[in-house]
């Protein structure tokens, strides 16, 4: 089950992105931001996946994340740091009064998405093989 959900949510990360890059090309650069942040976020938590972790906080899940992926390298530490400051950006274009993002922002946002998401998919195909 554990694979079948890490999967499940690696494959949302990458519709999500699809999303973004749309949004990017139609000049919707808060919600280009937005999508790419929870393709992120989603490829995070199908890592936890593999170890049966999740929370109902997008806080919890970064934490959980740094914990047990970054910190124990098992994938790069600039990991930690692009979902974090994803999550910073997407609140800002969110929730931010009079906030505007530019298309170089949002195009840097997808830029880290699409290594972010790379990076997470190289981690789990090598888990899954190990496990194999």
């Amino acid at each position: 089950m554990k694979e079948e959900l890490a999967k499940y949510r690696l494959e949302d990360s990458k519709e999500k992105l699809a999303s973004a890059k749309i949004l990017l090309a139609d000049g919707k650069h808060k919600d280009s931001v937005s999508r790419s942040y929870y393709a992120m976020f989603s490829a995070a938590r199908a890592l936890l996946a593999t170890k049966g972790l999740d929370s109902a906080k997008h806080s919890g899940v970064i934490a959980l994340f740094n914990q047990h992926f970054v910190k124990e390298e098992i994938v790069v530490k600039d990991c930690g740091k692009m979902l974090s400051e994803a999550k910073r950006i997407r609140e800002r274009s969110n929730y931010g009064d009079f906030t505007v993002i530019t298309k170089e922002q949002a195009e840097e946002q997808v830029s880290q998405a699409e290594e972010f998401l790379t990076e997470i998919e190289k981690t789990l195909n090598k888990l899954w093989k190990e496990k194999s």
